[in-house]
């Protein structure tokens, strides 16, 4: 069995699917996709992503605010109340991109800050968005006692050294299907690396379809096109990291 550890069940073009989200969930049973982690990027949009996926018990949800989402200061007491939640088992996604906005960082830092102390005081692990700001990244998670709960760097797309320092703090490594991408070869590298039990494996569906699906709008039932990729990348069995990764995320989440 498979687990997508990072999707957005509620940003895809259900018209593709009969208007039916049932439908991407089949097709994802089909796949021996076992569990689907849902990634909230904004607080006013939870209510309904929890309302879309209530009826599934294996899709589990997140609460927090994307790091380009940020127009306004995050608050900190509203997170924390929808966090609180049962059904949300992690907090995010959070984080710092530099990349796309970096006008926004002072924002970015503060909302990570409040990220971090929700995620301590629920005791549930964080969802991190990194791009072009590693240092800032490490920085706040040692600083801020991160490490306490630990999470995972999703969809990772940076080098060994961030994702070493990331690894000695406690947290997992993430890949999506960047990691079949023909120039994506450096990336390749780093997946070779990474302990097996710390791997873990996303579509962050709707985005960044595998290949052989590039084109196409990405669902959870394709996270196993990227399990595929990183079996052959490491010298493993498809079967071998789907159980590692399902065992990873398991613990992670004491599920």
């Amino acid at each position: 069995m498979f687990i997508d550890s990072h999707c957005h069940l509620d940003r895809l073009n259900l018209s593709l699917y009969d208007n039916q989200l049932e439908n991407v969930i089949q097709n994802a049973s089909e796949a021996k996709v076992d569990k689907i982690l849902c990634v909230n990027v904004t607080l006013k949009d939870f209510p309904a992503m929890v309302e879309k996926v209530k009826n599934y018990d294996h899709v589990l949800v997140s609460c927090g605010m994307h790091p380009l989402n940020q127009d306004d200061e995050v608050d900190e007491g509203l997170l924390l109340r929808l966090a609180s939640q049962p059904k949300v088992i992690a907090i995010g996604e959070t984080g710092l991109d530099y990349h796309y906005a970096p006008d926004t960082k002072a924002l970015q830092l503060d909302s990570f800050k409040k990220h971090i102390n929700v995620a301590k005081a629920l005791n549930k692990p964080l969802i991190i968005h990194t791009r072009q700001a590693q240092q800032d990244t490490l920085e706040l998670l040692k600083s801020e006692g991160g490490s306490a709960v630990g999470g995972i760097l999703h969809c990772f797309t940076e080098n060994w050294a961030m994702a070493k320092e990331a690894l000695a703090l406690g947290f997992y490594i993430s890949f999506s299907g960047i990691v079949t991408f023909k120039n994506a070869h450096a990336l390749r590298e780093v997946a070779k690396l990474v302990p097996d039990d710390r791997l873990l494996i996303e579509t962050d569906a709707p985005y960044l379809a595998p290949v052989p699906h590039r084109g196409k709008e990405n669902q959870p039932a394709f996270v196993v096109d990227v399990a595929r990729h990183l079996a052959s990348v490491r010298g493993q069995s498809v079967e071998a990291i789907a159980q590692l990764t399902t065992d990873n995320f398991n613990r992670l989440f004491n599920l």
